[in-house]
């Protein structure tokens, strides 16, 4: 068998890899993947420090349905809380699992840590600053959906957390694709991933753009993305964030422009917040099948980790 193959960054991924991915993602979300069970006799650890309702539940029922086992760990199983070096715990679970999904919303080294071997596949479920497999399943949605993602205009309204990162990553590798984001002042994308997105714009033949307001914004859109404002395992310095953040609500204005758009929302919501009841559990959001959707990507994921 191959060496095994990391997914800590969307950067990880060549642009073929993640074309592949989404394709097959939306395959198993279609029904048309066959029933394959490359993961039997695999071992799947699922370590999630931080709170998860859908990616934990994705990654643990599509490692099953893939025919591997999963040993789960809360955020006190571990001897990392009493001293152990990350390297150390890498190095040992090395040894007995085949892939580790982790969620650490934390400094992303400590995964490259345990990715420093080559026997057991290491999969960021959420780092503080990026969340690739939610992008995955951002892209997996927007094909199944739309029947392709090349062309695509998506606006994304909300801070530039770490699903806006990540999604910045992915969507501006396809050509025609226009991505424009709305965030709050002091709450948009790091540098790092601003520049990084504008380069592959470039280099793709994308669109990539972020603003601070919601003054003119682009119409006939296809998608409209938010998140939560509150993200997890993260608070606000600013006791005003709030003020700040309440002009970047998603409410059914923002179809006056772009009646044909779909809402996108990596969930959990907070209906008031982010975006208005009307809009979540209304006609154009399909927010639920992308939640459906992370899954489909998962399995996608675990069965690229072990060529």
């Amino acid at each position: 068998m191959a060496p095994v193959r990391h997914l800590i960054s969307i950067d990880d991924l060549s642009d073929t890899d993640l074309y592949s991915l989404v394709l097959r993602g939306a395959a198993f979300s279609a029904g048309t993947a066959g029933r394959p069970a490359p993961l039997a006799g695999d071992v799947v650890g699922i370590y999630f420090r931080k709170t998860s309702t859908r990616t934990r539940t994705a990654f643990s029922s599509g490692a099953l349905r893939l025919g591997a086992q999963i040993i789960a760990y809360g955020p006190d199983d571990l001897q990392l809380n009493t001293g152990e070096t990350s390297e150390d715990t890498g190095r040992v679970m090395s040894g007995m699992l085949d892939v580790l999904v982790a969620r650490t919303a934390g400094d992303p080294a400590e995964m490259r840590a345990w990715a420093a071997q080559d026997r057991m596949a290491v999969v960021n479920a959420m780092s503080a600053d990026e969340h690739p497999t939610q992008a995955l399943t951002d892209l997996t949605t927007l094909q199944g959906h739309f029947g392709g993602i090349e062309g695509l205009r998506v606006l994304y309204v909300g801070e530039g957390n770490n699903t806006a990162s990540a999604l910045a990553l992915a969507l501006t590798r396809y050509p025609g694709v226009s991505l424009e984001l709305r965030t709050p002042p002091g709450y948009g994308l790091a540098p790092y991933y601003r520049e990084r997105a504008a380069d592959q714009a470039g280099r793709h033949g994308a669109t990539f753009r972020e603003r601070h307001d919601m003054d003119d914004l682009p119409a006939d859109q296809d998608a409209v993305y938010t998140s939560r404002w509150q993200t997890t395992g993260t608070s606000k310095p600013d006791p005003d964030w709030r003020e700040i953040f309440a002009p970047f609500q998603v409410s059914a204005a923002l179809w006056e422009t772009s009646p044909k758009a779909v809402f996108l929302h990596d969930l959990p919501a907070h209906r008031g917040d982010e975006v208005t009841a009307e809009v979540l559990d209304g006609p154009a959001s399909i927010a639920f099948a992308q939640a459906e959707n992370k899954m489909h990507s998962a399995m996608a994921v675990l069965e690229w980790c072990r060529p």
